[in-house]
């Protein structure tokens, strides 16, 4: 990956180790980004602004209109997507000391003010990530359009059996907070870095064993459409999800540890699918011959169908109670 720094207003020595630091991913944001930076308050010690290859140049505009001395610009020489800038500043972060690193869409549909809220919970070491959530105002949920509920629906659903925090909804919300001690034991070059970023970063959180809570807030739309499309990720995000749930239950279950609930999903499994064939088999051979099957072999097609279910049922429940709450953060830096 090729970056360029650009101007920095300030002192770099300036930020103060252990604050927060912002990041901002900026691409095609011309028309917010100065606000955005104007409404971060003082308890933020430095902010990282990363022009991701803008069309708009919206790093120059930074660098000739943003007098704020907490400000440092960095230019992508191509475009990396949301997740490519945003790992560039996590990374600029952590070299730099930074505490908790909140990540700040530049388009303005975020509320600088609530970072205070976000970074509450890391602070306080209660969490080790925190999140917003668009959907615990039911009168804001009633106002979207029906297709953004059924697609975040869908895509948070996949997104808790992915990454294992069923506790957790929203998973495309981009308004992040993370402590930097964590943010370095993730393997960042892995980390998927388009749309996919901040649901694959949940993926990589869940295999170190990380606390993520939600936080809600609200989104404030203004007329620019967003870059993201859910009936066109849906699919696209369906096959990555599979692939990372495939990846944590065997690195969960098989690998780190292996418990009842392991045994519970490979009889759930084996018994579903025999269930499943079996019934199948003789249910096109009773089709061929036009023979009514028998109540025996009726009955076992649907038992074994019927247990595995519940021995996967099973492992579900165990699995949504072992979501990680004792955070990770405070043990690496102890």
């Amino acid at each position: 990956m090729s970056e360029k720094q650009g101007r920095n207003p300030g002192n770099p020595s300036a930020a103060t180790p252990g604050g927060i630091a912002v990041v901002i991913p900026c691409y095609k944001v011309s028309r917010h980004i100065l606000d955005v930076i104007r409404g971060i308050g003082p308890e933020c010690g430095r902010i990282y602004v990363i022009d991701d290859a803008c069309p708009e140049h919206s790093g120059r505009l930074v660098e000739d209109q943003a007098d704020d001395p907490r400000v440092s610009v960095y230019y992508n020489e191509r475009n990396l997507g949301v997740g490519g800038a945003v790992i560039r500043g996590y990374r600029q972060a952590i070299e730099d000391g930074a505490s908790v690193i909140v990540k700040l869409d530049g388009d303005g549909q975020m509320d600088p003010r609530r970072l205070s809220t976000l970074v509450r919970p890391i602070l306080a070491g209660r969490a080790d990530y925190s999140k917003g959530n668009r959907f615990y105002d039911l009168d804001r949920v009633r106002a979207m359009p029906g297709v953004r509920i059924a697609g975040n629906l869908v895509l948070s659903f996949m997104a808790k059996l992915s990454t294992g925090y069923w506790s957790v909804f929203d998973p495309t919300n981009g308004y992040t907070a993370i402590h930097a001690s964590v943010a370095a034991r993730l393997p960042l070059d892995k980390v998927s870095t388009r749309f996919f970023f901040e649901t694959d970063l949940l993926f990589r959180l869940g295999l170190i064993r990380a606390v993520v809570v939600d936080i809600p807030m609200d989104a404030e739309y203004h007329n620019e459409l967003s870059n993201l499309r859910i009936r066109t990720v849906v699919g696209e995000f369906a096959l990555k999800h599979l692939r990372n749930a495939w990846k944590r239950i065997v690195y969960s279950y098989f690998l780190r540890d292996f418990s009842l609930a392991s045994l519970e999903l490979v009889v759930g499994i084996a018994l579903s699918l025999f269930g499943l064939a079996f019934g199948f088999r003789h249910w096109m051979q009773s089709y061929k011959e036009g023979v009514v099957a028998t109540a025996g072999t009726v009955m076992l097609a649907a038992v074994p169908f019927l247990l595995g279910m519940q021995y996967i049922l099973a492992f579900l429940a165990f699995d949504t109670a072992s979501s990680p709450r004792d955070p990770l953060h405070p043990r690496l830096d102890g």
